[in-house]
């Protein structure tokens, strides 16, 4: 297995302790009318939160990894844990999470209470779902640990997708997976997008091609008549691979003219896990990095989501894409960041419409699955209530993030309104980790389990210490 660029050392259970006390005096430390919130400066949202100047829950105690058992194959990970750090932590076992969701700085606790997917999501379902037990710090005050079948399952159950609105994750036991040092890909191209429905269909429920086992399946599409999927399969096979860390772009790597002809490519598989880290995607051109000129003076370490992070940041303290919008005689743009999923019969339909009605290009496909046999398989029809997806039924994650025109006389976020009122359309859901536009009736219905998240909210935040949901989501607060 090859080593990562930096090994991480398990912190043990001493170090977490301490992580967990200082977090509860914090916690102790907070005026009883006073808003509970994590203490961060970082944060893998694109909702703008509001400002507030009150002290926060401490969680510096908790970015780590508590323990790896290489031969039970889990992981014991502090919830404010990066997946890059865990990563480094895994792969020299030869272990890896059962989804490692796309950039670096995405922690595991925010991965399972505001969900993440990735390129195993078609047959490993989401990150929570590897989760076999749980460590919470509710709205309450109290640790509990929730697990599938014990006395606070009803919070195990109901914490995806809560958003840090029943509590915060303090540690989490995750399954690990076995994986081999490289992944060889395969990147097929399809030029009508029913085409790429078909096979992506097919592909994601018999997990092979033309043969060949399929471990990893995602794609990409450029336009109506140039879409791609990309299948990796591990290999211990030695051999050249390829670097999309510095001057080549890992995304433009996908095209080519053939639909005949795949093209093949080998990444490490730590590479790989991070092939879209380098370049957020494609979001990095809204910077210049993919300008050859700029690219070869920006330092490769700064090629990372972190730093776009950053600049967004800046952004949006300054309003600097405004300023230069009205210097051109322009409205400010609407931001249009989200991920949506709609049952995969559904695919080609919506992304025709998009392509119709929003001007982004090009967008991310990621085809997933509730997993089978996992640790909620005992509630098969409903296992996740704030997030419903049918059991055995294959969705397709669609990912884009860009801006677009404003018109004048329009309501605020009219093209996120649209996209969510076809994905409701199409018996699709929307990610909750950038703006949103419902109203409160409609998000109810969408994401408060019926009477499930009500309950969750009265039994382990009974003051509301926390934010509400649909506050959380929608006002922003």
């Amino acid at each position: 297995m090859q080593k990562p660029k930096s090994v991480v050392v398990p912190s043990g259970e001493s170090a977490h302790r301490a992580g967990v006390e200082r977090l509860l005096r914090s916690y102790r430390a907070i005026p009883a009318d006073a808003p509970v919130r994590l203490a961060k400066k970082t944060s893998n949202l694109f909702r703008a939160r509001a400002r507030v100047n009150a002290p926060g829950l401490d969680v510096s105690g908790l970015g780590g990894v508590v323990a790896v058992d290489p031969v039970a194959r889990t992981a014991d990970v502090a919830g404010m844990c990066t997946y890059e750090d865990l990563v480094d932590a895994t792969l020299p076992h030869g272990l890896a999470p059962l989804v490692v969701p796309q950039l670096k700085t995405i922690t595991l606790g925010g991965a399972v209470t505001g969900l993440g997917i990735e390129s195993t999501s078609f047959r490993n379902g989401l990150p929570h779902e590897s989760v076999l037990e749980m460590d919470i710090l509710t709205g309450a005050g109290e640790i509990v640990t929730a697990t599938p079948d014990g006395e606070h399952a009803d919070l195990f159950h109901g914490f995806p997708n809560s958003y840090g609105t029943l509590g915060y994750a303090t540690r989490l036991r995750i399954e690990l997976e076995a994986v081999k040092p490289y992944v060889a890909l395969r990147h097929l191209r399809f030029d009508t997008l029913d085409e790429m429905q078909s096979a992506l269909d097919r592909i994601a429920t018999e997990r092979v091609h033309a043969g060949v086992p399929v471990d990893y399946l995602d794609g990409v599409m450029f336009s109506a008549t140039e879409s791609y999927l990309t299948l990796g399969t591990q290999t211990d096979a030695p051999g050249p691979v390829s670097d999309y860390t510095g001057e080549h772009i890992y995304y433009r790597s996908i095209q080519h003219a053939s639909v005949n002809h795949p093209r093949t490519d080998r990444l490490t598989v730590r590479d790989y896990l991070w092939r879209w880290d380098t370049d957020w995607f494609w979001c990095s051109r809204a910077f210049g990095a993919q300008n050859p000129r700029i690219r070869r003076l920006w330092p490769k370490r700064l090629l990372r989501s972190s730093f776009y992070w950053k600049l967004i940041a800046l952004d949006h303290r300054y309003g600097v894409a405004d300023r230069i919008e009205r210097r051109k005689g322009n409205l400010p743009r609407e931001r249009v960041v989200q991920d949506i999923e709609v049952p995969i019969e559904r695919t080609a339909e919506f992304l025709r419409w998009f392509l119709d009605e929003i001007p982004i290009e090009p967008v991310w496909l990621c085809p997933l699955r509730l997993r089978e046999g996992g640790p909620a398989a005992r509630d098969a029809q409903r296992p996740w209530p704030l997030y419903p997806l049918e059991p055995k039924r294959t969705y397709v994650n669609v990912g884009f993030w860009s801006s677009v025109p404003t018109v004048a006389g329009e309501i605020e976020g009219a093209a996120n309104r649209r996209i969510e009122h076809k994905v409701a359309e199409l018996d699709g859901h929307k990610s909750l980790y950038s703006d949103s536009y419902y109203t409160r009736a409609e998000f109810e219905q969408l994401y408060y389990g019926g009477g499930d998240y009500p309950t969750l909210k009265k039994r382990y935040d009974p003051e509301s210490r926390l934010l509400d949901l649909f506050s959380k989501a929608v006002h922003n607060k």
